[in-house]
């Protein structure tokens, strides 16, 4: 177990970074296609394909998934993705037609500093390519690298983070989130996570939390005050269980519930707070309860891969160059 998505079989992921611009893509693609669905609970989200996840929806699987700074420039990521797998092979074959299935969600990180001015084109189509290109069945970067480049939170920089547990019943559950949240994952102005309940070991700096807790601590901190305070968190939560459609859905309705345990506030009108769910199917699911034991997981560790995300990042290299969690607090 590395404590990342890739300890499910199966699920391979890869980063492009374009450190200048201050943004970047990550893919998450999958050896052969899953069963998937996605929540989307905040009030400015942006996305590809979502509409098809619901569970009434005819296509049940998909080939991979893309996270991706640019706003709606970022949308063309999925686009290099796409074009990756069908060189590949990869994809729903009708008759002579290959068609990957590459949902998408982005996060704003255009007034982050950094290059914007990228001509007529974005480079997020070719970003898409290069962070499908370096997917891998193993370890991969966390922080400041693929859609956490240019991500931010109220009070430090956000990143990229993962997390994953391996349950007493046998199924691996583990998540991928790109925190780019308007609230804090930190409480108040401390180094304290709100999700250091959860924490395995120190994976996230092992503070715990504050010995008590003032108003003060919960008062809300929000990032771009005066508005628009331009956000959103995205990721997703994957499990080896055979889930179906409307069960994944179910599945992520719960891991919801860990973005709301590891950001303050969340799910806010700036935020498009999104999260996949996506079940490779190894493993028979036994019962209900086991959907219950799952769910419970895929609460805690997406909390988990929040709060790594922010522990990771480290800031972006001219202005207005948030500070990280390690510049502040080592």
């Amino acid at each position: 177990m590395r404590n990342l998505l890739t300890d499910i079989a199966g699920i391979a992921v890869g980063h492009a970074t374009d450190l200048a611009a201050g943004t970047g893509a990550t893919a998450i693609l999958f050896d052969e296609a899953v069963t998937a669905s996605a929540v989307i609970l905040g009030g400015a989200p942006g996305s590809r394909d979502t509409a098809m996840l619901a569970p009434e929806m005819t296509q049940q699987k998909v080939n991979a998934f893309v996270l991706s700074g640019g706003s709606a420039y970022g949308l063309d990521a999925a686009g290099g993705v796409q074009a990756w797998l069908r060189e590949h092979g990869r994809g729903l074959r009708l008759r002579d037609a290959l068609i990957p299935i590459v949902p998408q969600a982005i996060l704003f990180d255009l007034l982050n500093g950094g290059n914007k001015d990228w001509g007529r084109f974005s480079p997020y189509r070719d970003l898409g390519w290069a962070a499908a290109a370096a997917a891998t069945h193993g370890a991969f970067a966390l922080g400041t690298i693929g859609a956490g480049t240019g991500a931010t939170t109220a009070t430090v920089k956000g990143g990229i983070g993962s997390a994953s547990v391996k349950l007493p019943q046998g199924y691996t559950v583990s998540a991928i989130v790109a925190v780019n949240a308007v609230g804090s994952a930190t409480i108040g102005d401390g180094p304290h996570f709100w999700a250091a309940p959860y924490e395995v070991g120190t994976e996230y700096g092992g503070r715990g939390l504050p010995a008590r807790f003032t108003p003060d601590l919960l008062a809300p901190r929000l990032k771009g005050l005066p508005p628009p305070a331009t956000a959103t968190t995205i990721g997703l939560v994957a499990t080896d269980a055979a889930l179906t459609k409307a069960q994944c859905k179910r599945l992520a309705i719960m891991a919801n519930d860990g973005l709301a345990r590891a950001i303050l506030p969340t799910h806010a009108p700036s935020d498009g707070d999104t999260v996949f769910a996506a079940a490779t199917g190894a493993a028979p699911l036994a019962d209900e309860l086991d959907l219950t034991l799952i769910g419970h997981a895929a609460t805690l560790v997406f909390a988990r891969a929040i709060a790594r995300g922010v522990y990771e990042a480290t800031a972006l290299p001219y202005p207005p160059g948030l500070n990280s969690w390690r510049d502040r607090w080592g």
